[in-house]
């Protein structure tokens, strides 16, 4: 891995794509953020023109009963905070992450890295990954890529130990470099 993963980002992008979405839609619509306003919203050019609007609503509109928490018909500036804690503390599922990610600006290649590597990001197989989950898989990736091109540079350079012909002395490496300095 050339760069570390960070986990923020997605979890960032996630909760503003959020923030935003609720923000314009209560602002559109007086009465409430309702289960019909979210479906009107799915066609309101107002929210479609922006760029997380529709994705954010649709999730919005799929998960409105475990959003609106208190069961009053409208989903609350408290319940979408309730929310993106949530989110933050226990993490993202798979779906999820595609459905919430790819709208948020997170790069391709890191959702592409935390999909195809979540049953390893996901270290207590809870099926959801979170922010400390995907930093510290990006860590753990890193220092076994440094140890893979550590053990590489040490096996490459085995000649500098036992020298060009190695079938004229069969005694320890260190013996035969000294040999070797010597005569």
């Amino acid at each position: 891995m050339s760069k570390r993963l960070d986990g923020s980002s997605i979890f960032s992008g996630v909760n503003a794509g959020l923030a935003n979405t609720f923000s314009l839609l209560s602002g559109q619509y007086q009465d409430g953020l309702t289960i019909e306003n979210l479906n009107a919203a799915l066609t309101n050019t107002n929210v479609t023109n922006t760029t997380y609007g529709s994705t954010f609503a649709s999730y919005l509109g799929t998960n409105f009963n475990s959003v609106d928490s208190n069961h009053d018909g409208k989903i609350s500036a408290d319940e979408v905070q309730k929310l993106m804690n949530n989110i933050a503390t226990q993490g993202l599922t798979r779906e999820q992450i595609i459905s919430l990610s790819g709208m948020t600006g997170m790069q391709g290649s890191l959702q592409e890295t935390v999909l195809s590597h979540f049953d390893d990001i996901d270290t207590n197989h809870d099926g959801r990954v979170t922010s400390q989950e995907i930093s510290a898989y990006g860590v753990n990736s890193q220092l076994e890529t440094q140890k893979t091109a550590d053990r590489n540079r040490v096996i490459n350079n085995m000649s500098l130990f036992y020298g060009d012909n190695t079938e004229k002395y069969e005694g320890s490496m260190l013996d035969y470099r000294y040999l070797s300095d010597e005569g």
